[in-house]
């Protein structure tokens, strides 16, 4: 066969050669017709060859450019046409990659192109690989048709175990592109017992990445050795556990309207026992394999090539650390380069589900309160003062509530460790106080302008409806009697119109003092913890029932003054002005819920409640 093939290549090579000599000479290119008894169809792979080498430029051109047009617009009577003249193009290279007319099929998604074309091929013809290594079942695969793939496979059932480019399988192909469909149509085709313990890392791995944790879990399932086999970058499956920003393991509050209702539903119902995600039993059946070995094993597992618990932290990963926890408690001691425990990364990286965890571990969390980083001698107050990550400070609204967060990190905190570590040094010569001060005083200045900005932009406004209103007041709508009382005193939508004017102008002037009030602040560190905050939520809801009962006046009064003729009229214009409250309530709902949250909600956030985190008794 080798032998064949190197004489068959040979005859090519003088071809060309001969025909490019002739072009040189001015002579017309010579027509050779040479006879091989090896059929191009079935060659081992002659995808390295570009088709000049074959026909020359005229018949590429005249076929090969066609086809490969007619590949990617899916046009099947036209491909179909040029296969009938030519045979060879059925499974020639088209272009430079060396993409036959199948590869750009598949990989446009064109189905039926490629269920007729399947057809007019033999089996070997459909493992032919481009310059890169893929066949064109490794591009079906990507697209995530199944039904593309089923057509290849039913043809050639060797197709899912043929690895394409930088030796990937299908397999995983379709597991790093997360389509999860085409996956487990895979695992049902695929020869797992030719997957090679490398690849069922990576497998287990890239499943975890791409949030396919049913199928890890499956994989797992498979061979649970895999538990303790890292991949090409030295990673286990719970390092991709532990990186990964998990919305199974996710704890956090949600400050839309759907999350407000489901957290409300939450403590006014009772909880119903539910069956753990996937994702944790995943964890859990992970974790079950490491613990089996001995300490130094352990150490070396989830420490190397990085230390997972300590990344699991800082992105906030509670459920995950938890499972672990639950375990194998030992873990709560394990420390960093910087000698910093779980507890005091939830504190670097304000992360209030696992510092809350200190609240369950009993009397051991002032010896770990305690430790201190051995060149800063920074204690956990000392972390509390300094600024959070910017990722973490940015998940409120506004500087101000960004500062009122802080200051309540740091109270907090301040709460557990000792006395003297309120008033130690670091290496600095700096107490957690002064550290805190020096370390928030942009975000201090930043949230002063923010409140002023936030405070002259909403008296404006109140500003405005309070004039508004009080000339209503004295613009009584069907004028007055003799003796100055209305004409319309005993009307029912006059008293709606005047109650209603009277609480707008009322509501706008509270705000008006609320907002002038923040305006007058000193603006002090403390002041964000309670006071501006509540002054702002004041003065916001006091705005939003003034702009409120203002819509109502005026909804009332043009009721009274086209109450005579058609209805529709009157009727239809009054309900536009619920657009302006809806437009109100629409815009500020978020700060209004994040500045609630922050004052009440934020005060019992790190208490220990009667929940515990973690259930050690389960």
């Amino acid at each position: 066969m080798l032998s064949c093939t190197a004489d068959w290549l040979d005859i090519m090579a003088k071809c060309w050669k001969m025909e490019r000599e002739d072009k040189t000479e001015g002579v017309p290119p010579l027509e050779v017709s040479v006879s091989v008894s090896l059929p191009i169809t079935h060659l081992p792979n002659m995808a390295h060859l570009h088709p000049l080498l074959y026909e020359g430029r005229e018949h590429f051109l005249r076929y090969g450019v066609p086809l490969y047009q007619a590949a990617l617009e899916g046009d099947w009577e036209k491909a179909d046409s040029i296969i009938t003249q030519s045979s060879y193009w059925i499974n020639a290279p088209i272009n430079k990659r060396n993409d036959t007319a199948l590869h750009i099929a598949a990989a446009t998604k064109h189905t039926d192109f490629v269920t007729k074309l399947v057809k007019k091929m033999s089996a070997i013809d459909l493992e032919y690989r481009n310059t890169l290594g893929n066949t064109a079942f490794c591009y079906a695969v990507t697209t995530g048709i199944v039904e593309i793939a089923r057509v290849m496979v039913e043809h050639n059932s060797r197709l899912p175990d043929i690895k394409g480019s930088d030796a990937i399988s299908p397999l995983q192909m379709a597991v790093l592109l997360g389509h999860k469909d085409m996956v487990l149509y895979l695992f049902d085709v695929t020869d797992y017992n030719k997957l090679t313990d490398v690849d069922r890392i990576e497998l287990l791995t890239s499943s975890i990445e791409s949030d396919l944790y049913d199928v890890a879990f499956h994989i797992l399932h498979k061979d649970k050795t895999l538990a303790l086999c890292r991949n090409a970058k030295q990673e286990t499956a719970l390092h991709s556990l532990a990186r990964k920003p998990l919305k199974a393991f996710e704890d956090g509050r949600n400050v839309s309207w759907k999350g407000f209702i489901k957290l409300w539903r939450s403590h006014s119902q009772e909880q119903v026992t539910k069956e753990p995600p996937i994702a944790i039993k995943l964890v859990k059946e992970l974790w079950e394999e490491v613990i089996k070995q001995d300490d130094q094993n352990i150490s070396n597992i989830i420490g190397h090539p990085w230390r997972l618990l300590f990344v699991a932290a800082e992105i906030g990963n509670v459920e995950f650390l938890k499972t672990l926890i639950l375990s194998y408690p030992d873990i709560i001691w394990k420390v960093n380069e910087k000698n910093h425990s779980l507890f005091h990364v939830g504190v670097s990286y304000r992360h209030e589900n696992i510092f809350k965890m200190i609240h369950e571990v009993g009397a051991i969390k002032d010896l770990i309160a305690a430790y201190n980083e051995p060149i800063t001698r920074n204690n956990m107050l000392h972390l509390a003062a300094q600024q959070a990550p910017s990722q973490r400070l940015n998940c409120v609204s506004g500087a101000a509530l960004q500062m009122q967060h802080e200051l309540l990190w740091f109270e907090i905190v301040k709460k557990i460790v000792q006395p003297q570590y309120a008033i130690a040094t670091n290496h600095n010569g700096e107490t957690p106080e002064a550290l805190f001060t020096k370390e928030h005083e942009d975000l201090r200045a930043k949230g002063e302008e923010w409140m002023k900005t936030t405070a002259n932009s909403c008296t404006l406004v109140a500003t405005l409806i309070a004039t508004v209103d009080f000339t209503a007041t004295f613009t009584l709508p069907g004028g007055t009697k003799s003796n100055g009382s209305p004409v319309l005193m005993e009307n029912a939508t006059f008293i709606l119109f005047s109650i209603s004017n009277a609480i707008s102008l009322f509501a706008s002037s509270a705000s008006i003092l609320m907002f002038l009030s923040i305006l007058t602040s000193r603006y002090a560190e403390r002041d964000f913890l309670k006071s501006l905050p509540r002054k702002l939520v004041i003065g916001l809801i006091c705005l939003f029932v003034s702009i409120s009962s203002m819509m109502v006046a005026f909804m009332a009064i043009f009721l009274i003054t086209f109450r005579e003729g058609e209805t529709w009229v009157p009727v239809s214009v009054s309900l536009c002005a619920f657009v302006p409250m809806i437009l109100y309530g629409w815009q500020e709902y978020p700060l209004m819920l994040d500045i609630i949250r922050s004052i009440y909600s934020s005060q019992t956030l790190f208490e220990n409640s009667g929940k515990p985190i973690l259930s050690w008794r389960t």
